[in-house]
């Protein structure tokens, strides 16, 4: 009788189940959206250091030639390094003395300008 009462008490109820994958659901369906989130942001603060780092390279590129190159292998073979999916493209009007790029991640929701030199990413 004794052991059987106590075979009785093990273990969890289906209630008490239930209320834990509850729980588990509300709080997956908080997370799943804020994550994503987080991952949209980190893709545009990529495509936006990246093309913080080109107008670096195309001032140091101005610094060794005198003038601004409209060819991203000119600022890769200078040093620039691009994130993996994010594209860089230097928009037609480069001259001697100004730039305009461009970039965005593949997996972003933002494009990126920059107008130089000296100018601010917007």
């Amino acid at each position: 009788m004794l052991s059987r009462m106590m075979r009785k008490n093990e273990g969890f109820t289906l209630i008490e189940l239930m209320i834990v994958i509850a729980i588990i659901g509300i709080l997956a369906a908080i997370a799943i959206p804020q994550f994503s989130a987080y991952r949209m942001r980190s893709y545009n603060a990529g495509a936006n250091a990246d093309l913080r780092n080109a107008a670096t390279a195309q001032e140091a590129y101005y610094v060794d030639s005198m003038t601004y190159t409209s060819a991203l292998a000119d600022l890769t073979g200078n040093g620039l390094f691009t994130s993996r999916g994010v594209t860089i493209t230097i928009n037609s009007g480069v001259n001697a003395t100004s730039y305009n790029m461009t970039s965005f991640h593949s997996s972003g929701n933002r494009t990126y300008t920059i107008r130089g030199p000296g100018g601010s990413v917007q």
